[in-house]
């Protein structure tokens, strides 16, 4: 299935129905008066986060809804059917984003949850609605509320709690195959990752979802390469892996070019937690490692883990460091009402 994160679709609600004029017209009645009915309510489209989607694909083949009208109001006092919702279904983690691709309508983060895109069109009052006493035989009715056009962008972010990061063939995924049953292509060339990929990693006995996405370069603000496009994949991710290339001569160097990329993207991505850790460890003796390790450590103020994804040589410490940043993140999301203890 090929990997779509970005869907441009028009939408329109439906129109209500107008109101009738009638009166009522039996034998033996007299001033039998106005029955004219009201119209009926447009559609309206909803979009709903739901299961089992993880692309936008769909709207690649069908750009264009278009809620039901409502029908008329009729004589005899009846009221026009309402108009049917179109139901828009799209993955969870779906930004929905005015036509000017800034402003965000909604974020649906939660499976289930719906958002009303454009109401549909109130139906007119049919004539019965407008007699008075002064009044008996109105020959008024309002028309139906018209529909809604506008024109929005759908974009997928995925959910996972850790995002790798690095430079391509700094062995993303063959740590996501070696710690998951996800199955990433992988060569001895770069960019053989072309989508994002997502991983459910367990170690004692919890688990969680690792997004890869493919590797930036020096240079991807601006456009060289993939760029970030893909960026957007790890933005609510809790904890960000970030592996460098123990066999790369400019290992500082590689690290840098990543940090700054992700200064440039913006927002609050370079803030976010990161677990760095020197790769391909495999392929060193214990003097190159020591060495490497002491750089990376220098450059990053912080400490440095080793793994190698292909031997399994630290893996189980880099998931264990993983797990404690993402047990962190969800204890700051726990209000702080449900940590207060009652007190009498």
């Amino acid at each position: 299935m090929k990997f779509l994160d970005l869907a441009k679709v028009y939408i329109r609600s439906g129109a209500g129905g107008n109101g009738c004029i009638s009166f009522r017209r039996e034998k033996f009645i007299e001033f039998g008066g106005p029955d004219g009915g009201d119209g009926g309510d447009g559609g309206s489209v909803i979009a709903e986060a739901v299961d089992g989607l993880n692309t936008l694909i769909d709207f690649r083949y069908q750009q264009h809804f278009f809620a039901e009208n409502g029908q008329s109001g009729m004589g005899r006092q009846r009221t026009g059917k309402d108009g049917e919702d179109i139901l828009l279904r799209v993955p969870v983690g779906t930004e929905i984003l005015d036509e000017d691709l800034e402003t965000v309508i909604a974020d649906l983060s939660t499976l289930g949850e719906r958002v009303v895109l454009a109401r549909g069109g109130n139906g007119g009052f049919g004539n019965l609605h407008f007699k008075t006493s002064t009044n008996q035989a109105p020959r008024r009715a309002n028309p139906g509320q018209e529909g809604i056009d506008r024109t929005i962008w759908l974009r997928l972010k995925l959910i996972a709690d850790a995002g790798l990061l690095g430079l391509p063939n700094a062995g993303k995924s063959t740590f996501l195959a070696a710690t998951s049953n996800a199955r990433p292509k992988i060569a001895d060339y770069p960019f053989t990752t072309l989508h994002p990929n997502l991983g459910v990693v367990g170690i004692d006995g919890v688990e969680f979802v690792v997004a890869d996405i493919p590797g930036l370069i020096e240079g991807a603000s601006e456009g060289r390469g993939l760029g970030d496009l893909f960026l957007g994949h790890v933005e609510r991710c809790a904890v960000l892996l970030h592996l460098v290339d123990g066999t790369s001569p400019t290992l500082v160097e590689d690290y840098e070019t990543i940090i700054g990329e992700l200064e440039a993207y913006g927002g609050d991505l370079a803030d976010k937690p990161r677990v760095t850790v020197l790769n391909k460890i495999d392929a060193l003796d214990d003097e190159e490692r020591e060495l490497a390790q002491e750089m990376l450590e220098e450059a990053v103020g912080g400490p440095v883990l080793m793994m190698s994804g292909v031997s399994r040589e630290g893996v189980t410490e880099v998931l264990r460091a993983l797990r404690a940043r993402i047990d962190d993140d969800r204890l700051r999301q726990i209000p702080a009402k449900e940590n207060e203890t009652w007190q009498p």
